[in-house]
């Protein structure tokens, strides 16, 4: 195995929360050399990481001659760059595997230093494909809050009442953003927070990652695409569900129905061994012969806004979209990785239909790890 060299904080980066599972707000670094695993930190998470039991070798920035460099009267940034440089030293480390998010300035220094440095994207996203029990232990509680959350909010779908062409519960405008609130409140009632939430309706639906804002209409689609991180493990869930209120037109009623088909089609294929990229191939076929254009079968170079214009799927852990993707490029699934299934159909000025659940790849297919119904219709 190649040693790998990572310098960052647990709560930003993937890459090293999956080494440290911890909370650690400030970066740190983390090496693996000959096989061995090393941290260089403060003292006060020493005694954290110890703890873990995970044979981490952790030493603290006093025996690196922190206290030395301070007398220097050294610029922060550049106390933590010499500090990585000892530490490097001290751990036999020579050349090494970085992620993508390495810091210029400790690589800079690093390498003026005779220490090899090359960047492996791939490398560190292979590495957090099979989830640990933790991780993955974390993944569900994020499943069971983005349900809580999904529930919250068709609770006041179906509460609200039609009012002047709009809708109305509990006495307030029913809108995209009190829809939020609610979410939000149920994640935090669930261990989970999230940044941001996409809850769209009308023709913001037929734009994938609209936020969505507004007044929900008496007759309208609503989507909501939430994605919410466990706070205890860092993990994410993700799962999308559409619904309509008052009368529903008949092409989204089509739209909700061929996609409904299609992630059964996906989920159906998925199993270890199977290429992301076949999984989305079978969906875009599946929805180019019911007439809808696809990232597969539309003109070389042409923008694609209708139809399915994304992929089918990707991996979710420690990041929400990560190693595997089914899509034009695709990584082949390996039992242990938790992963979406997503096909939408689309129709810009209009509005759209997707669907999204989270399974994870089991040695013999797949366990579906949400537990949602796909209803379209809401009862106003």
């Amino acid at each position: 195995m190649p040693d790998v060299l990572i310098v960052a904080d647990t709560r930003s980066s993937p890459e090293m929360r999956h080494e440290v599972p911890l909370m650690v707000p400030d970066p740190f670094l983390y090496a693996e050399v000959g096989g061995n695993r090393h941290v260089a930190i403060g003292s006060m998470e020493q005694r954290r990481i110890q703890e873990l039991g995970l044979g981490i070798d952790v030493t603290p920035l006093d025996a690196l001659g922190i206290d030395e460099l301070v007398r220097r009267d050294m610029e922060r940034e550049e106390m933590s760059r010499e500090l990585h440089l000892r530490a490097c030293r001290s751990f036999g480390l020579e050349r090494a595997l970085v992620p993508t998010s390495f810091p210029t300035g400790t690589a800079d220094h690093l390498r003026a230093a005779g220490i090899e440095l090359s960047v492996d994207a791939a490398h560190f996203g292979e590495r957090r494909r099979v989830k640990s029990e933790a991780e993955l232990a974390g993944i569900r509680r994020a499943q069971r809050a983005t349900e809580a959350a999904m529930a919250s909010a068709l609770d006041l779908l179906r509460r609200a009442e039609a009012r002047n062409g709009g809708l109305v519960v509990d006495g307030a405008p029913l809108t995209c953003e009190l829809l939020k609130r609610r979410v939000d409140q149920a994640f935090v009632e669930n261990g989970a927070s999230a940044d941001e939430s996409v809850v769209s309706h009308g023709p913001q639906t037929a734009i994938g990652h609209d936020t969505g804002s507004g007044a929900i209409a008496a007759d309208d689609v609503v989507l909501l695409d939430l994605f919410p991180l466990d706070r205890a493990s860092a993990c994410y869930a993700d799962m999308t569900r559409t619904f309509a209120v008052g009368t529903i037109s008949d092409e989204i009623r089509e739209y909700h129905r061929l996609v409904k088909e299609a992630l059964d089609l996906a989920v159906a294929a998925v199993r270890p061994g199977v290429d992301g990229r076949d999984i989305h191939r079978l969906v875009c076929d599946f929805f180019n012969e019911h007439g809808f254009p696809t990232s597969l079968h539309k003109e070389e170079g042409s923008v694609l806004e209708d139809g399915f214009y994304h992929g089918t799927g990707h991996g979710v852990g420690l990041a929400v979209h990560e190693a595997p993707f089914m899509g034009r490029i695709g990584h082949e699934l390996v039992a242990g990785d938790v992963i979406t299934i997503e096909p939408g159909l689309y129709r810009r000025g209009f509005g759209g239909v997707r669907l999204e659940d989270l399974l994870l790849v089991t040695e013999d297919g797949c366990e579906v790890l949400t537990d949602f119904p796909y209803d379209l219709e809401v009862a106003t």
